[in-house]
């Protein structure tokens, strides 16, 4: 895969990132084995960028992905740039209890990754919220004073709005901003989070580029309810089946290409680096051929008629259900709209 900058003055990255969370967290833990097969597959096809989290698994996946480079070839660990998140606050019982800023929050949890991941340095350190209570310009501070010491490289933000993207660039660039934005969720379009960050030089890693699975082209609808329908509408039956049709209408289009519904998803997502600068597809897998089947979406080229066609099976108002449940859309500043969220 051919690389390109992540922003203005930004590291080297393919265009597909592998996302660790998986791993660690959401269902349970996954077999270590093929977590870091995976690991190892993506490196080997040329990825580049590996995100995680200190609040994956508690630790779980940081250790994870220490045990998995240290079983890399010198040359191939020296090409790996660890994105890591911070702030997101857990109980004993693993619920998340809250959203951490602080400037001495900042380089107390560095320390603790810096210590699981076995390394002196990461090269993307971003909040993975914007914590309420804090200025966003304190905790970008206070990373920025982790870079003049050597222990971070890059800046990252994680699904902030516009004016917070733009007070955090004021006191330190930002490399990139990961937010979700896919077929499904094509809000960064309209709320001008693309626009500012095209503006500013920054870049862009897109997770849940298969909007949870539903745009894998095998997600069918479940003999009982989703447990994951109280936070994701988007699986709720009651909006299940309008979002399947969705998904049959790009069937067609992958078929014509010889690809799957996921690979075309893919596709698009990095397709859209032509209008938005760089856009990185950040890839939530755990299985090593579900990389190599989305490297081969990462080469895939699409034509503007190809991204029009697209685009039309799937129209950005016709999803049904918001991107997650209210109490959690309250917590993101990336889709704040005259104090509510929306």
């Amino acid at each position: 895969m051919q690389t390109r900058p992540l922003g203005t003055g930004g590291p080297q990255v393919a265009p597909l990132a592998l996302g660790c969370a998986g791993m660690s967290d959401h269902t349970a833990p996954a077999d270590e084995a093929d977590a870091i097969a995976t690991i190892h597959t993506a490196v080997a096809a040329g990825v580049t960028l590996l995100d995680t989290a200190d609040f994956y698994g508690m630790g779980h996946n940081e250790d994870l992905i220490r045990r998995a480079l240290r079983t890399l070839r010198a040359d191939d660990r020296e090409r790996v740039l660890l994105s890591v998140k911070f702030g997101g606050l857990r109980g004993p019982d693993g619920a998340f209890v809250g959203i951490e800023g602080r400037p001495a929050h900042v380089k107390n949890a560095l320390a603790y990754s810096l210590r699981r991941l076995d390394t002196d340095h990461v090269g993307i350190y971003r909040p993975a919220r914007l914590d309420p209570d804090t200025p966003v310009e304190d905790t970008i501070g206070a990373i920025a004073d982790l870079v003049q010491a050597g222990y971070v490289r890059h800046i990252g933000l994680s699904e902030v709005g516009p004016e917070t993207i733009r007070r955090a660039h004021a006191v330190h660039p930002i490399r990139d901003v990961q937010i979700e934005y896919s077929l499904f969720s094509r809000g960064p379009e309209t709320s001008g989070i693309l626009d500012t960050c095209r503006e500013l030089g920054i870049g862009v890693t897109a997770y849940g580029v298969l909007a949870h699975g539903l745009l894998t082209g095998a997600y069918r609808q479940p003999a009982g309810s989703d447990p994951r329908a109280h936070w994701l509408p988007r699986v709720h039956p009651d909006n299940l089946a309008a979002n399947l049709a969705l998904v049959d209408r790009l069937r067609p289009l992958a078929d014509a290409r010889g690809i799957s519904v996921a690979q075309l998803a893919t596709a698009w997502v990095i397709a859209q680096s032509r209008r938005h600068g760089t856009v990185v597809a950040v890839l939530g897998t755990r299985r090593p051929h579900r990389v190599e089947e989305a490297v081969t979406a990462a080469d895939l080229a699409l034509t503007d008629a190809d991204l029009r066609a697209i685009g039309g099976a799937v129209p950005a108002d016709a999803v049904a259900g918001s991107r997650y449940a209210a109490p959690l859309m309250a917590l993101l500043d990336s889709e704040q709209r005259n104090g509510r969220a929306s």
